[in-house]
Formats: C-alpha cells, sequence, structure tokens
C-alpha cells in the first residue's frame, strides 16, 4: 500500500510538526491522482500505514497501557479494522457504536462502554452484546445500571483539571470530589462491582503534567475505593493525547515518560487502558477540498471551499485550527475560509495562508483531518459529507 505522508524510520514518539510538513509535496501528489481519477466531493484520504505507524508509537511510548480506540473520533469501518489488526480494543459511547463493532465482527468483552450517561436501552443492548466494563460518574447512573445487571463491572470517572487542554470536558463529565465519597459509601452497600477509576484530561491536552495530576488524584480514589472494600481492578487514563496542528504539541514519549513513573508503583495485576482517539487516526487523513467562489471585501480575501463548518470542519469553529495549502502556485497571503452553506456561522474564524492567486477550481488540502472531520458531516442545506477513502 503506497503512503499519503513520507515514513518515519524509526517513529518511537510520533510524528513531528517537520515530518508533516516534508510531506506536502507527497500529499499533493497523492491527491492529485484521486482527482485524475474524478473529483465529485470533498474527500478524506487515510493512509492505513501511518495508522499502524501511530499505534506502534502510542505502545512504545506506555507498554502497560492497552490502547482502546474512541470509535467517536472516526468510526470507518476499514479504519476499524486496520486498528484491530495491529492490536488496539475498542471504547464505544453510543448503541450505535456497539451495534456497528458487532456488525464487523470487532465486538468482544474488552470493548469498554464509556459514556458516563447511557439510555437503560443501551445498557441492555450492551450487556447482551457481551460487554463488561461501564463508565458512571453519578450515584443515579451506578443505580441504574446496578438494577439492570447486579454483576456488571463498573469504572468510576471523576473530574481531574483540563489544564493545557485545547478542548476541556470538566463540568459535564466526572464525578466531583464531594460526591465520590457518597457514590462508593451506595456501592458498598449494595455491593455493586465499582472496581475501576477513569479520568479525561481533555481534548488535545499540551501540558503532559495533567496526566500526573490526573493519576494521583486516581490514586487517591482507588485507596477510598480498597478501604471501602471494593477491589480495583482498573484505571483508565482516557485520551487527550495530542497531534500537532497548527501548535507546537509534547510528543507522546514526553507525555508517557510521565505516565509511566507515575504507574510504576501500582498492582501489577491493575489492568490499566487508555482511550486514544485522535492521537491514533488524525495524522493519517488528508481532507481535499475544492474552491467553489473568490472575493474580497474590505481589502480581505475570502474564499469559498466545497467543505465548511457543516461538513467536516466543526472543530475549526471551536477554535481547533487545522494547517491548510493548495496546489496554486504563488505568494502566500492570508484568506477567510467560508464553507458553502447559506449559514453565516459556516466560516472559520482563523485565516490561512494560501496562494494569492487562489481561484474557482484549485484544491485546498487540509492536514491532520483522520479523526473528528467527516464524522462531524451532516448534509445541511444538501451539500454532501466528505466521501472517505483509503490508500
Amino acid at each position: 500500500m503506497s503512503s499519503l505522508f513520507p515514513k518515519v524510520a524509526k517513529i518511537k514518539t510520533g510524528m513531528s510538526s517537520s515530518d508533516l510538513s516534508t510531506g506536502m509535496r507527497s500529499i499533493i501528489d497523492k491527491s492529485r491522482q484521486l482527482i485524475e481519477i474524478g473529483y465529485s466531493n470533498p474527500t478524506l484520504l487515510m493512509d492505513a500505514e501511518i495508522i499502524k505507524l501511530k499505534v506502534q508509537a502510542f505502545i512504545n511510548a506506555m507498554p502497560r497501557v492497552k490502547p482502546h480506540y474512541a470509535v467517536k473520533a472516526n468510526p470507518d469501518a476499514y479504519l476499524l479494522k486496520v486498528l484491530e489488526r495491529h492490536g488496539v480494543s475498542f471504547e464505544v459511547a453510543s448503541n450505535q457504536e456497539i451495534k456497528l463493532l458487532d456488525r464487523l465482527n470487532l465486538l468482544n468483552g474488552g470493548v469498554h462502554f464509556s459514556n458516563p450517561v447511557k439510555s437503560e436501552q443501551a445498557i441492555s443492548n450492551a450487556i447482551n452484546k457481551g460487554i463488561k466494563w461501564f463508565t458512571v460518574d453519578s450515584k443515579e447512573e451506578l443505580l441504574k445500571i446496578f438494577r439492570i445487571l447486579p454483576q456488571a463491572k463498573l469504572s468510576l470517572r471523576i473530574d481531574v483539571p483540563n489544564e493545557g487542554s485545547d478542548w476541556p470536558l470538566t463540568g459535564k463529565f466526572g464525578a466531583q470530589m464531594g460526591d465520590v465519597k457518597e457514590i462508593i459509601r451506595i456501592a458498598s452497600r449494595i455491593k455493586a462491582r465499582l472496581q475501576g477509576v477513569s479520568f479525561h484530561v481533555g481534548s488535545q491536552c499540551r501540558n503532559p503534567k495533567s496526566w500526573k495530576v490526573a493519576i494521583d488524584k486516581a490514586k487517591y480514589v482507588m485507596r477510598k475505593l480498597d478501604a471501602a472494600g471494593l477491589r480495583v481492578r482498573l484505571l483508565n487514563i482516557g485520551g487527550g493525547f495530542p497531534v500537532t496542528m497548527t501548535i507546537p504539541v509534547p510528543e507522546i514519549g514526553v507525555i508517557g515518560d510521565i505516565i509511566n513513573r507515575e504507574i510504576s508503583p501500582l498492582d501489577k495485576n491493575l489492568e490499566i487502558i487508555a482511550e486514544p482517539g485522535r492521537f491514533l487516526v488524525a495524522d493519517a487523513g488528508c481532507l481535499i477540498s475544492q474552491v467553489i467562489g473568490t472575493t474580497s471585501r474590505d481589502n480581505v480575501r475570502w474564499a469559498f471551499l466545497d467543505t465548511g463548518v457543516f461538513s467536516g470542519l466543526l472543530e475549526s469553529s471551536q477554535g481547533l485550527s487545522y494547517k491548510m495549502f493548495s496546489n496554486g502556485e504563488g505568494r502566500l497571503v492570508p484568506w477567510t475560509i467560508a464553507g458553502p452553506t447559506c449559514d453565516a456561522v459556516d466560516v472559520l474564524p482563523v485565516k490561512q495562508l494560501l496562494p494569492k492567486s487562489l481561484e474557482p477550481g484549485d484544491f485546498v488540502y487540509i492536514l491532520n483531518a483522520g479523526a473528528y472531520t467527516s464524522v462531524y458531516a451532516s448534509n445541511f442545506n444538501g451539500f454532501p459529507s466528505p466521501l472517505v477513502k483509503f490508500l
């Protein structure tokens, strides 16, 4: 299989921004091959070899931590099979994701249902399909699952600081320390199998020390569980492992060194997992889009693409900026990028440096787009979602 990006001979700590920059011409060449076949609408071009390298990088950085891919990042069927082939298990957040894994024969007892709030139907279906681990972050969710299956294995998601995260997750998720004591008390009283602790430091976390703070907090809760007679069997360190977009991020080896030191004293029989999503698949994808119109307003250049906020670039509207480049030539100047829909919010907040000569028919290539692009897309206003193709 040909590669979308240049290979890194000895990848141990992930791909650096310079590695990706040197691959821009390669991406254009591969994308032109696709265009010659016939471009019809935005296409997310994926490279399975890069996914393999990212899995290896993660495992090399944290040998004791088992990766459970967050299916929500990109649920493409072929992608999921590639991950499973390289030893990755899965984390699901919905009934539909469970059904998808089941349909692909990828569902097994190692899959974790980590959404802290689930419908009774979804819980029952997960149990029927053999899922054993469920995440809770409230006494209400604990009691709900216990009522359906008293033997279910439960992991308590705790609130941890999300400092340095581009996309904080605190507030909506995670039991506050003031509530943890009550949840543990109830679990001990009814003899629920509350035997795990989990957390999430926030998406695209650029502060490696956040994992140290979170693991220290998890250790405290694990001691409380043990003291209550609830034997801890699982530590789930969640996701948040970053990739280089337009802002430098710590390499996975730097994060791994911190995590490895913190988990080193823990019981060797304790299962430790993580839920990487973006880290495993983002670098493997290039979103190909076409310019459909240009104009200038108050001396500001505008480029309208056939993809936008509603068709793959939702995260851009929330402050996550992608690196873009074009097959056009000439001096680079700032452009405001807008999508094709008739909605005023379909405009990216960060200007992009693209050729001054940009015109309709030119192509724009969006890097690091393998995660949270096609899955976020809709057909709003009649514009198609990106196709997903593998080299």
